[in-house]
């Protein structure tokens, strides 16, 4: 039979500790974030439908990013018990500098869209954290401000070739005297993907106040006025493309004509680290690695581009073994946690890009947001070292992961 009692006070206060006051909004809102997928469903609640949908949709049915994300969750760890993990070492040597972490931010566009500090939130948190930062073509911030925002930063610029290549050539050389160390050449980029969210949603740059946003706007009155009262939404670093519906936009500026030569050219032309963005082939990746490039970047453009296109994760091991040391691998689609990060790099992948993680973050909650996704990945990949049983991600080997079957 339970003996009951009256507690004493003595044994009531440490129950009874109120949590701590956060004061600042931001903080309150990111607090309980224990994941990305947390920050994903608070940048849902903050920002109105097309921001999101722009963020986070892919192509057509968006099977590519599905499937991207099943190949994740099909990664088994094989760990190693009774290893001394009381310390682990995150850093990992990328194109010739050592990261704090092993991996970079991606570029994406469209940056001030998502939350009104834009590319100077992110890259001030690269800099923190000491990891590097691709700014877009696409990007709403110029590459000059970029630098000045974050003069230590490790700075990479990601290119598209258009029709016209004079902008190309203008956009390398600025790139080159603001102190940009990579260029990351997007090759899968023909024409633009069929990105049905963007397209029902009706999103324009900047985005339009019809009466459907408006409607929306009213339940995003901060995003609205932060758009409305800062400077305005537009691709800093092209000439111009107010009022453009995104998908013609993007037709009208990519060039379905690009080929190796033009690989050739930027390899003649630019004298820092060269990747080359969206191989998708074993083959493609011995093409570019023979024409001197640095890295290849096994992607699939998060999905946005070709629907049905091959997971990038699948890819890694046999475009290792096809390029060995000439050229370091690297991947990007569908990572969303810190062990996704190390099973890349465990199948052979140099280091992996992130882009919606921390845009989920930067939605969240600005520049806090992006650190906020920034301290969950690392405290991921801390703990998944520490529990597969090795001290630094340069331990890992294909032995410590496999892909089970698919179900």
């Amino acid at each position: 039979m339970v003996q009951r009692r009256v507690p004493r006070p003595s044994e009531l206060r440490p129950l009874l500790r109120p949590a701590p006051f956060v004061r600042g909004a931001a903080e309150r809102r990111l607090l309980r974030a224990a994941s990305i997928e947390d920050l994903r469903l608070i940048a849902r609640r903050r920002t109105p439908r097309a921001v999101f949908d722009y963020t986070d949709g892919a192509a057509d049915g968006e099977l590519s990013l599905h499937r991207a994300r099943q190949a994740f969750a099909r990664v088994e760890f094989s760990p190693t018990v009774l290893r001394d993990v009381s310390t682990v070492d995150t850093g990992r040597d990328i194109l010739g500098k050592r990261s704090n972490l092993p991996f970079a931010f991606a570029p994406t566009g469209f940056t001030r869209m998502m939350h009104h500090e834009g590319e100077n939130a992110v890259v001030a948190v690269a800099q923190k954290v000491g990891i590097p930062y691709a700014l877009s073509t696409m990007g709403t911030t110029t590459i000059e401000e970029m630098a000045a925002a974050a003069p230590d930063a490790r700075k990479w610029f990601q290119l598209y070739l258009w029709r016209d290549r004079a902008p190309a050539k203008d956009l390398v050389q600025r790139a080159a005297e603001a102190g940009y160390d990579t260029l990351i050449l997007t090759v899968d980029t023909p024409v633009g993907g069929a990105r049905l969210r963007d397209v029902r949603n009706g999103l324009t740059v900047p985005p339009a106040l019809s009466l459907r946003t408006f409607v929306d706007g009213a339940r995003h009155p901060h995003w609205w006025f932060n758009l409305l009262t800062t400077e305005p939404l537009e691709f800093a670093n092209l000439s111009s493309s107010e009022g453009s519906n995104v998908a013609d936009f993007i037709g009208r500026i990519f060039d379905p004509a690009l080929t190796m030569d033009d690989v050739d050219w930027l390899r003649s032309t630019w004298q820092g680290k060269l990747v080359v963005k969206g191989i998708q082939s074993v083959e493609d990746a011995r093409r570019v690695v023979d024409a001197g490039v640095d890295a290849v970047l096994l992607s699939n453009h998060g999905g946005r581009q070709l629907d049905r296109a091959p997971v990038p994760l699948e890819l890694v091991e046999p475009t290792v073994q096809a390029v060995g040391d000439r050229a370091e691998v690297l991947v990007d689609t569908g990572i969303t946690h810190g062990a996704d990060v190390l099973a890349a790099i465990a199948l052979g992948a140099r280091a992996a890009l992130v882009g919606r993680a921390y845009l989920y973050g930067l939605m969240a909650g600005g520049r806090l947001g992006v650190e906020k996704a920034v301290t969950i990945l690392a405290g991921e990949i801390v703990r998944t070292l520490q529990l597969i049983g090795v001290t630094s991600v340069d331990e890992l080997r294909p032995h410590h992961v496999r892909l089970r079957p698919n179900a």
